[in-house]
């Protein structure tokens, strides 16, 4: 009996238990099933926690026992517990234990034709099969079989039957067990023919979910190889291709679109990369080869092996699921819980260690000359400060690009850029088109010398829309030679002075024969030369005053200010960069130089379905074979390969720094598959790339599909773009990176990763980038980028021109070496300060005693933003903004701005010539294969023997899968709280200060986004820089600050692409960061005018105090979006998504159809 104040259910429960009375049982059933159709998942799982699920098995088992049993009363218990079965975790055990499974299948075979008892008999045997050694007991007792006596061809009676059916099998085909059943009798063939037979009479698509239900079923039995071979053999492909091509102009069967396009790309034979071997195309021998890791396997694989693709790409069933039921499910729904987080409160302290002896410390002192040094040789400042004067051919101050203001007046608008140019015409011929020099062409004499023509004139370049072909076909390369500095490119000082990007165009030896070079070549034995120069048909009037110059002038009308780009700077700078492939090309991109351009770029609306179209055009090259061209056009493996000379053929290139592209196969007329370059010394990370594309047509849409990529998923999926610089736009004054590209979408595809490239684990595949592009001229070059490249030669002449530029009363400049890196390249290490105010005692103090703040960028060579960043930060330590001198005064900067200097000038992704991850080697680095980090960290490791911690040290990332700029720092008490150990947290004492700079950057920067922050330590990443310094060296204020490679969702910038003004503009007020966070850490010592620092009370209160804990924040931070969820290749889960009823995707309007790329992805300035 129940006892007092029981629920009515309880009492239900409880009458339905202890009655014999067949009628009061059907009268409770009845209730009870009215009682949960309406009352929803709350009042099933009331019934489950009272044990109803028990008390209604046991009640079928009894029922069962009549004979024959009652109809009545097996058709309610079918339906409550088809109901209850899926809120009880148990109740496929119960089931189990009690019989009910045969007893079920019982009453379905015996009553075929009673479908009003059939159909929640076959209801309850789908929750019965979502347990997997409950689907293969039913399977042993031919339950497959008794599904394919229900399901068939066309029909329109029993359609509700059917489909429980459908989703029946579908859920016990998951078992590879029956899945092998199916495939052995032939009904993967079957399913097959019903398909098309139900696709070809439902006209008024009344039965979708019939034919999704079908379509579930042979994704069931495809996951196992059998399935999928007999899909193949049966040609499913074609099938499922036809039928799907059909249902697409009516959106409601986009869910059977979806499904077919899954299917299609799990059965879709696994293909290998087309290449040798998936090792760099360049080798490095490493002075000393690792014991243990991905390095050693790699130097340790005889050279015979194939480690492109083996065996276990073939996804076999080597996973054979355990077929034994685990007891423990109700696991699956505990609180989700990070094993990556480190929950050793004694790990997580930090524990000051320097880890070498004083003695081995000292060999840093001399980068530290600021902590000695008695300025008696300098002319100091006494106590006025003098006006900031720079001098040099660099005049005006250095004006710090702040994102999204206007330029003032007329005179600077980037809007009326004008190029000047002196071109020699042809002399009789009267042709009024651009030549170039090719001084690397055997018929140009060394002793000759360079002149002019008569006729020079110069003259505006015009929008041109004709090129000359002919001479692009002429000349493939131009070669830079080392001109003489009074003649070399041509810009004088006054020219520079307005002149912001000095652009220089080489003359055609054809047009003019009596030209020749000066001066030795850049390189001993080699010459360095820039890639094909597009003809660009430039009209030249009016006589040029400086014709004497040896060769053609070309300005660009920019805002007053100096540049820190200067191209024969570049050049000689580039002769001393050493590559592991020699090169001696240099992309055009980085010899004339990048400006913002002056219009906003959105991020890009995702059409839709646009990657199922692009799958299925991927599924079209297995079908339609014959139509695929196949046909290798360049190929870093195979120096000997035929560069076609078909003038609709594309010419790529990539051999020069920073350059990443191995390999291109043409697929159909107008698209090419590319496949990158693996980091040197490893086998994978494929994302950077970096290349130069000719001979393009007018009005073509060229589709490019990068097919080796490996992260999961991408901002290409959330808007991002790759970028283009294209050379005629920048010789018609327009020098500029821009986002380019429609249909972009980034999805995993039909090559296999071997195991040896996936790190032990099997049957990976890889991730195709794809993206269709118009060019704007016929005939240009153009270069695609993943990211604005940053190249290590820039660095150099950066910070060549930030020394030349600076004012040395005013600002103490040092730029040293702090190592040499494995190929020989030097690495920077600059510092920063303001300089004393005089040799005085007190003033020497002050300088001394300035806290330092250690910056660090570029440990990842793909994440070229970190560099754009950086460079904001060093134009504005620079500057002579009053802010600036005020945070030089304040600290002594000390920055490696490039902490791979290897991996940029090579192409990598990720790694250094080592074949390692940088950021995973602070914890141990190996002064032979580390050497950066290893002396990166010696300078830390002095700062901390001398007393002189840095106040804060930040390392700048880029991020791939999420938007906005955002830091990492760490924190025991916020990592504590992730672990849910409340009582362990409450016990933890810990300064907050560690928040206080991010907080900062929420309110001045618009990019950054403090919810994006992260303090957590996590056990992965142990030995990056973020954590070894806060936990071995001991500084509380230890950062990572990542900027994303797309754009934001928050801000001012919100819906806008990132571009290197908003970088640089970062990268300033990161400084003006710190400016406040000394007001905040020094407030009585350090008193600023307030006209520079108007500080928030409120941000004042609430950086120092911590709310609520972190939020952990994962890789990515987008929502998966339905297709990604649909579209990917090897899942089986049970995300049964309703396209039709969640329509997630973007449908153009009709009038944005009829716009162009150009017009569709920016948006001009007012």
């Amino acid at each position: 009996m129940t006892a007092k104040g029981s629920t009515g259910m309880e009492i239900l429960l409880s009458t339905l238990e202890n009655t014999k009375d067949l009628q009061t049982t059907l009268n409770i059933l009845s209730i009870l099933v009215e009682l949960v159709s309406a009352g929803g998942g709350r009042r099933v799982s009331f019934l489950v926690t009272k044990g109803g699920s028990q008390i209604l098995l046991q009640l079928l088992m009894n029922a069962s026992k009549e004979s024959p049993p009652h109809e009545e009363l097996m058709v309610q218990i079918h339906s409550i517990l088809a109901k209850i079965g899926p809120k009880d975790k148990k109740f496929g055990v119960k089931a189990r234990i009690n019989g009910a499974l045969n007893i079920t299948l019982n009453l379905v075979k015996q009553n075929l034709q009673n479908h009003r008892l059939v159909l929640p008999c076959l209801q309850l045997l789908r929750v019965y099969s979502a347990n997997s050694v409950n689907s293969v007991s039913l399977g042993k007792n031919g339950v497959v079989e008794l599904m394919f006596k229900i399901i068939g061809p066309f029909s329109k009676k029993n359609s509700s039957l059917i489909k429980v059916a459908l989703d029946t099998l579908a859920a016990l085909l998951k078992s590879k067990t029956n899945a092998r059943r199916a495939v052995d009798r032939g009904y993967v063939q079957v399913l097959l023919t019903i398909y098309v037979d139900w696709h070809r009479h439902d006209n008024r698509h009344r039965n979708m979910l019939i034919r999704k239900g079908i379509l579930q079923s042979l994704k069931s039995v495809t996951n196992i190889k059998l399935g999928r071979k007999a899909f193949i053999d049966a040609n499913g492909m074609k099938i499922l291709y036809n039928t799907s091509q059909e249902c697409l102009a009516v959106r409601t069967l986009d869910p059977l679109v979806n499904t077919s396009s899954l299917i299609m790309r799990k059965c879709f034979p696994k293909n290998r990369l087309p290449l040798p071997t998936i090792k760099s195309s360049f080798h490095f021998q490493l002075p000393v080869i690792p014991v243990t890791g991905p390095v050693a396997q790699l130097y340790s694989l005889p050279p015979e092996v194939d480690d492109v693709v083996d065996e276990s790409d073939d996804n076999d069933d080597i996973d054979v699921e355990a077929e034994n039921e685990t007891e423990n499910e109700d696991d699956l729904d505990q609180n989700f819980k990070n094993d990556d987080i480190e929950t050793d409160i004694n790990k997580l302290k930090p524990q000051q260690e320097l880890g070498r002896t004083i003695e081995d410390l000292k060999m840093y002192e001399h980068l530290f000359p600021e902590l000695v040094d008695d300025f008696q040789d300098y002319d100091l400042i006494s106590k006025e400060p003098k006006p900031f004067v720079f001098e040099g051919k660099v005049r005006g101050p250095i004006v710090v690009p702040t994102a999204g203001e206007e330029t003032s007046g007329n005179s600077g608008s980037l809007g009326k850029v004008v190029m000047k140019e002196n071109i020699p015409s042809r002399g009789d011929e009267g042709e009024k088109k651009s030549t170039f020099m090719d001084l690397a062409k055997e018929n140009i004499k060394d002793d000759r010398t360079l002149q002019q023509q008569p006729g020079d004139q110069n003259r505006t370049i015009s929008s041109v829309h004709g090129l000359n072909n002919d001479i692009v076909k002429a000349l493939d390369r131009i070669t830079l030679q080392n001109i003489p500095s009074q003649t070399a490119p041509g810009f004088t000082a006054e020219t520079k002075k307005d002149c912001s990007l000095p652009l220089t165009v080489l003359t055609c030896a054809k047009a003019c024969p009596h030209m020749a070079a000066c001066g030795n070549v850049l390189f001993e034995g080699r010459t360095v030369q820039l890639g094909k120069l597009c003809c660009t048909g430039v009209e030249t009037e009016d006589e040029d005053t400086e014709s004497n110059s040896s060769v053609e002038q070309a300005s660009v009308e920019v805002p007053d200010g100096p540049t820190l780009h200067d191209p024969d700077l570049y050049i000689e700078i580039v002769k001393n960069t050493k590559s592991v492939p020699e090169y001696s090309e240099v992309a055009y991109p980085d010899y004339f130089g990048h400006i913002p351009p002056p219009f906003k770029e959105p991020i890009l609306e995702r059409p839709y379905g646009v990657q199922r179209t692009k799958i299925a055009q991927d599924i079209e090259r297995l079908i339609h074979q014959s139509d695929i061209i196949d046909r290798v056009v360049y190929d870093l493996d195979n120096p000997n390969y035929a560069i076609p000379e078909e003038g609709d053929i594309l010419k790529f290139n990539s051999k020069f720094e920073s350059g990443n592209l191995r390999k291109v196969i043409q697929i159909r007329k107008n698209e090419y598959d590319l496949i990158l370059n693996s980091d040197i010394n490893s086998n994978h990370y494929h994302q950077w790339f970096y290349f130069e594309v000719s001979g393009m047509r007018l009005g073509v849409a060229y589709r490019f599909n990068i097919i080796n990529c490996e992260k999961s998923n991408s901002q290409f999926n959330y808007g991002m773009q790759p970028l283009m610089y294209s050379v005629q736009e920048a010789l018609n004054g327009r020098p500029w990176w821009i986002r380019m590209g429609i249909d972009i979408c980034y999805y995993k595809n039909h090559f296999s990763r071997s195991s040896v490239a996936a790190g032990g684990q099997k049957g990976k595949s890889y991730y195709t980038i794809t993206f269709t592009v118009n060019f704007p001229h016929k005939d240009d070059v153009c270069y695609f980028a993943y990211h604005y490249p940053y190249t290590y030669s820039t660095l150099q002449m950066h910070l060549q021109k930030l020394e030349s530029a600076h004012n040395p009363q005013q600002i103490y400049f040092r730029k040293d070496v702090l190592c040499e890196t494995l190929s020989g390249n030097t690495c920077p290490l600059v510092t920063i300060t303001a300089m004393p105010e005089s040799n005085y005692y007190e003033h020497l103090c002050q300088f001394r005693n300035r806290p330092y703040v250690f910056l660090s960028a570029r440990v990842h060579p793909g994440e070229t933003n970190a560099s754009w960043v950086m460079k904001g930060t060093l134009e504005y330590l620079m500057s002579n903004n009053p802010t600036a001198q005020s945070l030089r005064e304040s600290y002594i900067f000390k920055i490696v701005p490039m902490l791979n200097p290897d991996g940029v000038i090579n192409g990598n992704h990720r790694c250094s010539l080592s074949g390692e991850d940088l950021n995973r080697q602070w914890q141990s680095p190996n002064p032979d294969l580390h050497p950066t980090i290893y002396h990166a960290k010696g300078l830390l490791q002095y700062l901390a023997a001398v007393k002189r911690l840095p106040l804060v040290y930040c390392d700048y990332h880029g991020h791939s899968r999420k938007k906005n700029v955002f830091m990492y720092g760490c924190s025991i008490k916020e990592t504590v709280w992730r672990t849910n150990d409340n009582a362990t947290s409450c016990d933890v004492v810990e300064d907050t200060g560690y928040r206080t700079l991010p907080k900062i950057l929420s309110h001045i920067a618009p990019a950054f986004c403090m919810s994006s922050c992260s303090f957590v330590v996590e056990k992965s990443k142990e030995s990056t820089a973020r954590v070894v310094v806060w936990r071995e060296i001991g500084v509380q204020r230890s950062y990572t600050m990542e900027s994303t490679l797309c754009g934001c969702d928050q801000g001012k910038y919100k819906g806008l692409q990132i571009g290197t003004r908003e970088l640089e503009e970062m990268g300033a007020k990161f400084c003006v960061g710190l400016l406040r966070l000394k007001r905040l850490t020094s407030p009585l010592e350090y008193n600023l005018p307030s006209s520079l620092l108007d500080f928030e009370n409120d941000l004042i209160e609430s950086s120092c105090k911590v709310t609520s804990p972190t939020t952990y924040v994962l890789d990515e931070d987008e929502p998966r979006f339905l297709e990604e969820v649909d579209y990917s290749a090897e899942s089986n889960d049970e995300l049964d998504i309703e396209l039709a009823e969640n329509v997630g995707d973007y449908e153009p309007s009709a009038q944005e159809e009829v716009l162009s790329d150009s017009e569709l992805s920016r948006t001009y300035l007012p």
